[in-house]
Parts: structure tokens; C-alpha cells; sequence
């Protein structure tokens, strides 16, 4: 039985539910945001309540956004014939920080994990080759995590656009400069760049 107020065991048992959050870490943020005064708990909790309000997933690339189709894929000033295939859109904020890739993306939402019941059918592919269908030319960067699911999964979408329809389409995949197992989200600006500089065909 919790010596804690009912509002402060919960509000633990909820930041203990994120990722990486053990339940010290839990009590720990708690107890900061009650014992800081700088911190407008108003205003935190209604940035929670509305995390979903007015979210939408673009219809073109299936990356969240406000707008659709998205500020990525509405801007011409990018090349729409480069496309970044990546797992989920906190890859897509850390690949646009390179700033010499002007290309747009494509989220699939996820790898090829069938322990966890996740399978191609499940995954945005049948859309990516929809969309790559519709161009004359192309390059597809696999930009998946060099994980067992990521790598499984790009050599899926490869061998999909192998299919005689997609001749028009270059396949590559970024470079080792990426450590086996890391992912693209924790990855610095100077690595990504280099793992995009260094892409090889797949």
C-alpha cells in the first residue's frame, strides 16, 4: 500500500508506463514537477491532453503532421523522385537535419517483426509501391535501422521494387557509417551525413 497521496502514486504509475521510465525515474520527474515552481503545470497537462488534437498523418508519405499533405511533401523546392524510406517520424527529424538531403520520405510505421505479429501487410510498403509507381525515375534510400528487423525489412522492400514494373527505380541503402544496432534517432548530424554520403546500392 502507497504512503503517497492517491495524485502523486498516480501521476507516477502513468510515467512509469513511457519507455524507459523505471519507477524511480517515475518518482524522480514526479517530484520535480511538484516541487518546481518555474514549471506551469497547467499548461504541461493541456500540452498532454492535446498531444493528439489536430494530428493527422500526411496522406502521401504517412509521417504526422497538421496539414496534408504535409510540409515535407508540399514543398517543391525538394526532390520528390529522392525518397527516404525510414521506420517512423522521429527518423524523419533526425535524417532532415542534414541539410544536404533534400529529398522527401516515407514512414512506414514499424519493421517486418513477426514475434510481435507485425508483417509487410502491416507496414505503409503496399503505399510506398503504389507511390513509386506513379514516377518515371527514382532513388528509394532504405534509411531502416541496421537492426535484425530493419535489415530484414529492407530486404523485403528491395526485393519488391526488383519487380520488372519498378526497373525506373535505383535502391540503395545508407552506409555502414551507422553502428550495427544503433538507431537512426540517436544518431548525430556528421554520422547520418556520412551514412547518407556513403549509400550503396542495395
Amino acid at each position: 500500500m502507497s504512503l503517497l497521496p492517491k495524485s502523486i502514486q498516480n501521476l507516477i504509475n502513468e510515467f512509469s508506463k513511457l519507455p524507459g521510465i523505471g519507477p524511480k525515474s517515475a518518482q524522480r520527474l514526479t517530484f520535480y514537477l511538484l516541487k518546481n515552481p518555474n514549471i506551469d503545470l497547467q499548461a504541461f497537462a493541456t500540452a498532454v491532453a492535446n498531444l493528439q488534437k489536430d494530428l493527422i498523418y500526411c496522406s502521401i508519405c504517412f509521417n504526422m503532421a497538421q496539414t496534408n499533405p504535409c510540409k515535407i511533401c508540399a514543398d517543391n523546392k525538394r526532390d520528390h523522385k529522392l525518397i527516404c524510406v525510414v521506420e517512423d517520424a522521429l527518423d524523419v527529424v533526425a535524417m532532415d537535419q542534414i541539410s544536404d538531403f533534400n529529398g522527401v520520405y516515407h514512414v512506414l510505421g514499424g519493421v517486418i517483426s513477426p514475434l510481435d505479429g507485425v508483417g509487410p501487410e502491416n507496414l505503409k510498403i503496399a503505399e510506398l509501391l503504389q507511390r513509386v509507381g506513379k514516377l518515371n525515375s527514382a532513388e528509394i534510400i532504405l534509411a531502416t535501422n541496421p537492426s535484425l528487423e530493419g535489415e530484414a525489412t529492407a530486404m523485403y522492400i528491395a526485393r519488391q521494387l526488383k519487380q520488372p514494373q519498378f526497373k525506373h527505380v535505383k535502391i540503395t541503402r545508407l552506409a555502414r557509417g551507422l553502428p550495427q544496432g544503433a538507431d537512426l534517432e540517436y544518431a548525430d548530424e556528421f554520422t547520418l551525413s556520412k551514412a547518407l554520403e556513403g549509400r550503396r546500392e542495395y
